[in-house]
């Protein structure tokens, strides 16, 4: 799935301004011009248009991470895991979101994609682990659509 349209359905659900996600990007100490956040956000077709890359889009999760968590003081902050994969992408959505193993099964059921639980068990899995199942973009899109009902109701 493109970095863009994850970044796109984050914007869209939380239903944020690009000068907030600029604040959200710079939770992590990672600098970004409002014309660069503004062609992040078109559309891959429109005039302007530019990819975001997987350390942008790592940036952006982990400081939405410290937005809607907050910061842990006692711990430093974890390095920039790189390349991003969707598993990674489900992964940072699950801790910044605070769902559970039944939030996510419901998420996904909401939206006509039934996971079982050793499947969805198998995504949060480090890659080599022999039951490690890669992430594919149409869960992660149905992922994305439920948790957006969920948050805007």
């Amino acid at each position: 799935m493109l970095n863009n349209d994850v970044l796109r359905s984050v914007r869209y659900m939380l239903d944020i301004s690009d000068a907030k996600l600029g604040e959200i990007l710079q939770l992590t100490n990672y600098e970004v011009t409002p014309a660069e956040i503004t062609a992040y956000l078109k559309k891959d077709d429109e005039a302007g248009f530019a990819p975001c890359d997987d350390e942008a889009l790592a940036h952006f999760l982990d400081g939405l991470i410290l937005h809607l968590r907050g910061k842990d003081e006692s711990r430093p902050a974890p390095a920039i895991e790189l390349p991003l994969t969707n598993n990674l992408v489900l992964k940072k959505l699950r801790v910044a979101f605070e769902l559970k193993e039944d939030d996510i099964l419901g998420l996904l059921q909401a939206v006509d994609l039934p996971v079982s639980r050793p499947e969805l068990s198998a995504l949060f899995r480090k890659p080599g682990h022999h039951n490690y199942r890669v992430c594919g973009d149409q869960l992660l899109r149905n992922f994305l659509k439920g948790l957006t009902q969920r948050v805007r109701g």
